[in-house]
């Protein structure tokens, strides 16, 4: 889905879930599959129905799914067809464990594995998610959840662009926070003949709302430098603002200021974001504790490719890309309150039925940052 005119962000990265070559016959029509490892404490039916307390990583229940989630995920990763999993629950309330599928595998996944239901979510293929009055140039200081990225992010005919989302702040000094693909991910001369440098400007709108002309667009933040990619385990970016161009509260188009305190995910939990292509969406976290692998290119258009494993993912239902689409990468995914909801993660990637976010907690960690709030 290229052109030579700005499109809806940057679908050039493909995300590649771990493809790994070994067929389905690792598991085959098994009704359980015992561990691969040492033997483990089983998790009966009944106990999963009587799992109590909130459905995040701080359920001593939910830690035990985790750990036989990733004591299996290589092994279910290195099934064919099989892309990513998390911890999830059913939809009667038991844990379980999610396998996500690039297309439907059925009688070839386990039904449970060391007494955990097996819940398959057929996502297709994910990508990074960087293409309304989010798409529009704003008279400063601008609020964020709006189309942006780096000034020259242009190459071989190609524009790209996505989200800038929040407002963080490391001492006294504010930064707009986004995705590393969004503003720093062109690390080769390749089709542009430059790379991105500290220092270089972040505009408003984005290059693929401005028809790939920067200088229609406004300069309203510096880039720090700072990469993420490829050694941490979170897509982030951060900018410096340029004095008098970002509400100093860093409010978000449509969801208003929020919390300076953050909250971790849990399965069930309403979340909302506020982002470039399909401005404010509402849905639910559906997985905690993902991994998945995403494949990047170095610059706009073209560019050496890098592949990268998450893991500790945060995943969310995303029916027919309602919620995160092309252009929304570096939205903040927030809780679903009306007033100062708190932080939940970063989104990514994602596809027509799942997204993606770093949680917020590794995001600030790795960036040494807090949140603007109230």
């Amino acid at each position: 889905m290229r052109a030579p005119v700005p499109h809806s962000g940057r679908l050039h990265l493909w995300v590649l879930l771990a493809l790994a070559g070994v067929g389905a016959a690792l598991f085959g029509c098994s009704q359980d599959v015992t561990s691969p490892t040492s033997p483990v404490d089983r998790i009966s039916v009944g106990d999963l129905k009587g799992a109590s307390g909130e459905f995040s990583l701080k359920n001593p229940q939910v830690l035990r799914v985790v750990e036989i989630q990733n004591r299996w995920t290589p092994k279910l990763m290195a099934m064919r067809g099989v892309v990513g999993t998390a911890t999830t629950r059913t939809d009667d309330g038991r844990l379980a464990v999610m396998v996500l599928s690039e297309h439907a595998l059925g009688a070839a996944l386990p039904q449970t594995i060391d007494g955990l239901p097996v819940v398959e979510e057929v996502t297709g293929v994910i990508r990074p998610m960087a293409a309304a009055a989010h798409q529009v140039k704003q008279t400063p200081p601008i609020q964020l959840g709006t189309s942006g990225g780096w000034r020259y992010d242009l190459a071989n005919g190609f524009c790209c662009g996505g989200t800038l989302g929040s407002l963080v702040k490391k001492g006294t000094t504010q930064y707009v926070l986004s995705n590393y693909h969004v503003l720093e991910a062109d690390i080769v001369n390749g089709g542009n003949g430059r790379i991105a440098h500290a220092g270089d400007p972040v505009v408003q709108p984005g290059l693929i709302d401005v028809n790939c002309t920067a200088s229609s667009a406004q300069n309203v933040a510096t880039l720090s430098g700072i990469k993420s990619l490829p050694s941490s385990n979170v897509d982030c970016a951060i900018g410096p603002v340029v004095s008098g161009m970002v509400r100093t509260d860093g409010s978000i188009l449509e969801v208003g200021t929020i919390s300076a305190s953050t909250v971790g995910a849990s399965v069930g939990q309403a979340v909302k974001k506020s982002g470039r292509t399909t401005g404010l969406s509402r849905s639910t976290i559906s997985g905690l504790n993902a991994t998945v692998s995403v494949a990047y290119e170095n610059e706009c258009a073209g560019g050496s490719a890098f592949t990268k494993t998450f893991t500790g993912q945060i995943l969310v239902r995303n029916r027919s890309s309602r919620f995160l689409n092309s252009g929304d990468s570096g939205s903040l995914m927030v809780e679903d309150v009306t007033t100062n909801p708190r932080a939940v993660g970063l989104l990514f990637a994602g596809s027509s039925s799942i997204a993606v976010a770093n949680p917020i907690g590794q995001v600030l960690s790795f960036l040494g940052a807090t949140m603007v709030g109230q």
